[in-house]
This record gives structure tokens, sequence and C-alpha cells, in this order.
């Protein structure tokens, strides 16, 4: 896997294996513009609102071995994303650290909560009523959270209050997702300060 840090808040990774040659570019500091093609469209369309509600560009290009499952493509992108979110905050320095966002779709309410931790984990509390929606596999919607955060060293929460559509469920999580994503990273305006008093994330 090469990893290429652009800027401070930008960064470019490309993970390539026997089952999925991924490229991830992502912007910290962008306009909220999703350009994203992974082969599952549903995915696609989850991968977006985290771009546009977290105010991140981000690019993802996948190409994996769908005549299989979509399994190690949603993985994979969730790896490649982690690193590249990781990358991008370099030594996290003037940054917020937590984020929080609540999000309702319809009769689905999902909370996210964030620490830019350094120590990757992820507890996903959804219930899905059906096993796929459109071609994306709804039980890897943990395998997606637990990929980006232990990747990019976050500790993220994803829970629900309510919900009884899958669809709407995912999207509220996702949506809430990329909302607590961008407070967390958002920066402080004090740029040399570390946000722990360790000295160091």
């Amino acid at each position: 896997m090469s990893m290429i840090a652009l800027t401070p808040r930008t960064a470019t990774v490309e993970r390539k294996t026997n089952e999925t040659d991924i490229t991830v570019v992502i912007n910290l500091d962008g306009v909220g513009e999703g350009d994203i093609r992974t082969g599952v469209a549903f995915f696609d369309h989850m991968l977006n609102h985290v771009a546009k509600h977290g105010h991140f560009d981000i690019t993802i290009r996948a190409d994996g071995d769908l005549e299989i499952d979509d399994h190690h493509t949603v993985e994979d992108v969730g790896i490649a994303l982690g690193k590249a979110i990781d990358i991008a905050l370099a030594d996290r320095s003037g940054i917020n650290r937590y984020g929080d966002a609540i999000v309702p779709m319809d009769e689905a309410l999902a909370l996210c909560a964030i620490d830019i931790s350094g120590r990757g984990m992820s507890v996903v509390d959804l219930t899905m009523p059906s096993e796929k929606v459109g071609d994306f596999s709804t039980e890897m919607v943990p395998e997606f959270f637990r990929a980006v955060a232990h990747n990019a060293g976050l500790t993220v929460h994803v829970r629900q209050f309510s919900g009884s559509n899958a669809h709407h469920i995912i999207e509220a999580g996702f949506k809430a997702f990329g909302r607590a994503l961008k407070l967390a990273t958002a920066r402080t305006g004090r740029t040399d300060e570390i946000p722990s008093t360790k000295g160091v994330i």
C-alpha cells in the first residue's frame, strides 16, 4: 500500500490486493464534493453523504471482486479511507478531537460520537430489518466503521434510537458519522495545541 501526504489536511492512499484495487483522495477542508465509484451503488450513496455532510472532498475508485460479494470492497474502502484520514490529520494539533451528531432520517434516528483518540475502536449498535439494501449487504455497516476507526485511530460509536427501514437506519448512521467527523477534525484556531494531557495522540 502506498500513502502520500499532500498537505497536512489532504491525503491520497492507494491500496492494491489480490481482491481489490482502491484509491482514496481526501481533503478535510473541502466543500462537500464526493466523486465515489466503488461498484456498490448504495455504498457510493452512503459515502457521498459522508462527504456532503462532513464538508469533505472525497474521491474514491474501487475495483473489487464483486462477483463474490461486496465484503472485500466495502472493508478495503474502509481501510483506505481510514488511512487517508489518519495521514490528513498529521500530528492532530489544533483540532477539536471530539465530535457528535444526532441525525433523523424519517422514522430512523441515529447518533454518532467520535474521539480522535489514536486508539482504533468502533461500537456499532444498529438493528437491520433486512439483509440487503440494493446491492449492499447490511452486515457490512459495522465492518466498514470498524475498518475506518482502526486505520484512522478513531473511537467511533454509532447507535440507533429508532427505525424500521434499513435504508433509513443506515443513512442516518452515515450522515451522523459525517457530521461528527466534521466537528472532531475541525480546527480550533490554536494550531500548536495537541488536545490531550499526554501531549500526543
